[in-house]
C-alpha cells in the first residue's frame, strides 16, 4: 500500500529527493505521491522532518 503525505507536510522537499522511483511530485500546497508508482519502501518516511508521510 503506497503512503500519503498528510497536512503536517511543510513542503520542505525531502521526501522526494529520498524516493527512489520518483513517486513524490509538488502538489498546490504539500507534496503528494503517487500510488501508482510508490513502491512502500519507506524511504521518504525516514527522512520527513515533520512526520508528515504515513502509511495509507
Amino acid at each position: 500500500m503506497a503512503h500519503k503525505i498528510t497536512d503536517d507536510c511543510v513542503a520542505c522537499g525531502a521526501c522526494m529527493a529520498e524516493c527512489p522511483v520518483e513517486a513524490i511530485s509538488e502538489g498546490d500546497e504539500i507534496y503528494k505521491i503517487d500510488p501508482e508508482t510508490c513502491t512502500d519502501c519507506g524511504s521518504c518516511v525516514e527522512v520527513c522532518p515533520n512526520d508528515a508521510i504515513v502509511a495509507g
